[in-house]
């Protein structure tokens, strides 16, 4: 492959990699303007906002980071720029939305219950996008994987204890738990896998041939 279409193949994956980071907010936005809860992570973020201020955004942000030099810090896990990417431009776009007031909040039960539906196929949707250059993992993954590394524990077992942490420690912040918060843990899971292999061949399509990079990137 020449250098000019490496450079092409790789702005593409940068730019499709931003986009689905935008979409991913715009859907989580949507959960959120629900009102029928969210996911666990933004239970806890929520929770940080409503207790100390600063926007759900910059707590995204400060989260991330925090989990970027922590997972170092346990299983020397190094820090990429995908990583810091994916932590700055996801709170900057959740900040965003929400600024830009889109999407506004539910009123009546039939509301809630289309705008929760249609956010939590978006963020699945975006996600799937996001990881499909696969760039390599973002903040949250990368410290499932430094659990994994330290304590021995598996993926799925990783995954529910930071997940039940994270959102117990939101919770008891005051951030919003409710059945929206189950349905996104029982759902979103083969919602991604559906929307990954989707976007993965349009990838493929774009520059030619599959990406050979780490898979995880949220």
């Amino acid at each position: 492959m020449s250098g000019s279409r490496v450079g092409i193949s790789l702005a593409i994956r940068y730019a499709m990699f931003v986009l689905g980071l935008f979409v991913g907010a715009f859907g989580c936005v949507l959960t959120i303007q629900a009102g029928l809860g969210v996911a666990p992570w933004d239970t806890f973020h929520i929770g940080l906002q409503m207790t100390f201020g600063l926007t759900i955004g910059i707590w995204s942000q400060i989260v991330g980071a925090a989990v970027i030099i922590t997972s170092y810090i346990i299983a020397k896990i190094k820090p990429s720029f995908p990583m810091f990417l994916n932590m700055f431009c996801f709170g900057f776009f959740l900040d965003l939305i929400l600024w830009w007031e889109i999407v506004p909040r539910a009123d009546t039960v039939g509301q809630q219950i289309a705008l929760f539906s249609l956010g939590m196929v978006i963020m699945s949707v975006g996600i799937g996008m996001y990881l499909s250059p696969r760039l390599g993992a973002g903040p949250r993954d990368s410290f499932m994987l430094a659990m994994m590394e330290r304590f021995g524990w598996s993926m799925q077992k990783s995954r529910v204890i930071i997940e039940v942490s994270v959102l117990l420690a939101g919770a008891l912040l005051g951030g919003p738990v409710s059945i929206g918060t189950v349905l996104i843990a029982l759902f979103t899971g083969p919602m991604i896998q559906r929307t990954l292999t989707f976007w993965e061949s349009r990838m493929r399509k774009l520059y030619g041939e599959p990406v050979r990079a780490k898979r995880h990137a949220s």
